[in-house]
């Protein structure tokens, strides 16, 4: 029967290490078939409107889409301006499965995704992270990344500082040492990880301030025109992608640099499929600052919707029997 599934039970359902693995497995094998986001104009000229589609499927398998929807006019009104639903499909008969919160989906495997590119890129030994942001995918981050690294220590930057203060009373109930900074700089100078969660259109982190060894995790910019690294950042580090396609159509912070000729996309040192593969080294010294830039797949959805769906089949099966 077709069921549908809470945030609540998307966080319950989705431990971090089990999702990271799934992620791993998806991005080795290379999904069969990814098209590209479609998104569709469908509002009205003083209260714009867009439908993004995702789809993404493995013949035989499984098959997923989710709708997102994003009006901005929706804050005056006090509801969210972004909505999302998952759907997904048995591979074999087309028959629907489940639908899914998409936010709560999206989230976590946002979050599963920086930390699988922290598995090769970040030192072994990596304790501090520092988050920039204060949104829901920020919330997300500390915990991922510590399925595959000793974190410990957790700092938080935000332009809100009352925000970034409930955040890091937040890591702590979740058995981190968190404490919100205000000097951006002198918390890049303590951080073995930054992981960055923002909407911004100009750069947060500024290269010049990196510390060798550091590994920077972009995850917020999504557009050509947002960005929260700049030029030198990028120029200075080893830089690794989500996918190829994804990040040279959305990535701000690689297109800018690329437009600016201070850099050029064959400097990418490789994407998930390579690192997950092991056709592409990770990490290569102690002192490389490293960059992994996402801009968020369809296939990690369908690898975390069906991991998610399988897991509850499972708990069921063992209930009923």
């Amino acid at each position: 029967m077709l069921r549908y599934y809470t945030a609540a039970e998307v966080e319950a359902g989705l431990d971090y290490v089990r999702l990271i693995d799934a992620l791993a497995e998806s991005f080795r094998r290379g999904g069969e078939a990814m098209p590209v986001r479609q998104s569709y104009e469908l509002g009205t000229p003083d209260k714009p409107g867009h439908l993004l589609t995702m789809p993404a499927w493995e013949r035989g398998k499984a098959l997923g889409v989710k709708l997102v929807t994003v009006f901005p006019a929706n804050a005056a009104r006090g509801i969210g301006s972004v909505s999302s639903l998952y759907t997904l499909f048995d591979g074999a008969t087309g028959q629907p499965r489940a639908m899914i919160d998409g936010e709560a989906l999206t989230n976590r495997r946002t979050a599963a995704a920086s930390a699988l590119a922290s598995r090769y890129l970040s030192r072994r030994n990596s304790n501090t992270l520092l988050v920039i942001g204060t949104g829901r995918i920020a919330s997300c981050l500390p915990a991922a990344h510590r399925a595959v690294r000793p974190i410990e220590r957790v700092l938080v930057w935000g332009r809100n500082a009352e925000r970034a203060r409930v955040f890091a009373g937040t890591f702590c109930h979740q058995g981190f040492a968190a404490e919100p900074v205000a000097d951006l700089t002198e918390a890049l100078a303590q951080a073995d990880i930054v992981s960055c969660a923002t909407t911004s259109s100009e750069p947060i982190v500024l290269g010049r301030y990196l510390r060798p060894g550091t590994h920077l995790d972009l995850v917020g910019a999504f557009t050509p025109n947002m960005r929260e690294s700049d030029d030198d950042a990028i120029c200075r580090s080893r830089v690794f992608v989500d996918t190829y396609g994804g990040a040279l159509a959305e990535a701000g912070d690689l297109l800018q640099p690329i437009a600016a000729r201070r850099w050029h996309a064959d400097r990418i040192c490789g994407d998930l499929h390579e690192l997950t593969s092991g056709a592409r080294s990770g990490r290569l010294d102690e002192s490389d600052i490293t960059i992994f830039k996402s801009v968020g797949a369809a296939s990690e959805d369908l690898a975390a919707a069906s991991l998610l769906v399988g897991g509850w089949d499972s708990v069921a099966g063992g209930a009923s029997s």
